[in-house]
């Protein structure tokens, strides 16, 4: 079994889902929560408050590995700026515990949770119910997303990085072919 740690990271909203995957694919809510931040808390004691909830996380659950959203340019500088502190501060505490981090871009997550890279957050929050069996959707958004985040990486590994799932070992045959498949199509792209 592989416990993952996702981070939709968020300087007012910082999502966190924690999620068990076994060797068959089988994945299971540990836990999920968003750590708020007031707009009107001064900088540093925003980031003190995500920094020491994503501390008391890693503790209490004591994850084998963290996934974080990777921070893409986006046109309000403001919130590519919180978005980037938060991430920091995952990064920081993950490396504190000898954890690795493995950052994954919205579309990466989106295509293993729902098959689409382009899927929207209500198809993404539907996804996360059905695959978790939840009563309901993962609420709000940042919780959904995080939670997206740590079944797209027991599931798929780091595909930016071409690192494999640490559950690969237990892998079928047609998932081996898609994982080759996903290699070569990203090899491709590479030498574009």
């Amino acid at each position: 079994m592989l416990r993952v740690l996702g981070v939709d990271p968020g300087l007012t909203r910082c999502g966190v889902g924690i999620v068990d995957i076994e060797r068959d694919r089988r994945a299971t809510l540990v836990a999920v929560t968003v750590i708020e931040t007031a707009a009107d808390l001064a900088l540093e004691r925003r980031l003190l408050a995500i920094g020491d909830g994503i501390e008391q996380l890693l503790d209490t659950h004591r994850p084998d590995a963290v996934a974080l959203e990777r921070v893409f340019a986006q046109h309000n500088v403001r919130t590519v700026m919180g978005t980037a502190q938060a991430s920091g501060l995952v990064l920081r505490a993950a490396a504190a515990r000898g954890l690795a981090v493995a950052l994954h871009t919205p579309t990466e997550v989106k295509a293993a949770v729902t098959g689409h890279g382009g899927a929207d957050k209500r198809q993404v929050a539907a996804m996360v119910q059905r695959i978790l069996r939840l009563d309901a959707p993962p609420r709000p958004a940042d919780a959904a997303d995080a939670l997206a985040l740590a079944i797209c990486h027991g599931w798929r590994g780091s595909p930016a990085t071409g690192a494999a799932s640490p559950l690969d070992a237990g892998a079928t045959p047609a998932q081996e072919a898609w994982r080759a498949a996903e290699k070569a199509a990203r090899a491709r792209r590479l030498d574009r």
